[in-house]
């Protein structure tokens, strides 16, 4: 079972199939998403550091190069808090996203049932096909399904381009918090 606070645990770990993303791009990607298993650490970590590369090139200020260690990455694994996104031919990991029940750092105590969103990263290659998009529909479809009413995540006050992603996909801006060596918004979407 995935390492969640009882009142989300699921009975059933079963990988969840979604369909072939619209796009041109190799012909769509058909993607299994699976609880991460110690060996795709290093995937994981290895798509983060394309990304903060990616970011840090267009001058984003989102996350900073190598600040996560492989050790964080395999101890979120071992709790059961990633997902990865497999193209479901190759079996490649082509996405990965962290998915928690709690985030007191960021949220503080909360009495709201919420599932918070950290780390969602996917394959530089796949940019624009709609792989983001689609892994932000799972990880709310998975936290409704495990019992959470909002789906929650932040990102860097500074990242304008960011926040209108999740303004788009339907996120609120709830808040800013501070802390200490940068400012976060936080967003929340409310899950029917």
């Amino acid at each position: 079972t995935v390492g969640v606070s009882p009142t989300f645990r699921s009975r059933k770990q079963r990988p969840r199939e979604w369909c072939p993303l619209n796009s041109d791009h190799q012909e769509g990607v058909a993607v299994e998403i699976h609880p991460a298993i110690a060996r795709d650490a290093v995937t994981i970590l290895t798509l983060r550091h394309a990304a903060e590369d990616w970011l840090r090139a267009r001058g984003i200020d989102q996350w900073t190069p190598r600040e996560v260690p492989l050790t964080v990455i395999e101890k979120q694994v071992l709790r059961g808090e990633f997902f990865v996104a497999r193209n479901s031919r190759s079996a490649q990991i082509i996405g990965a996203v962290r998915l928690i029940w709690s985030d007191p750092e960021i949220w503080g105590e909360s009495a709201v049932r919420a599932a918070y969103v950290h780390g969602l990263v996917i394959d530089r290659s796949l940019v624009g096909v709609g792989l983001g998009r689609d892994l932000l529909t799972w990880a709310a479809r998975h936290a409704r399904d495990e019992g959470a009413e909002t789906l929650r995540l932040d990102c860097a006050e500074t990242n304008p381009a960011l926040r209108r992603y999740y303004r788009n996909f339907g996120f609120s801006e709830v808040g800013v918090r501070d802390l200490g060596r940068f400012e976060v918004v936080l967003f929340e979407k409310f899950l029917r």
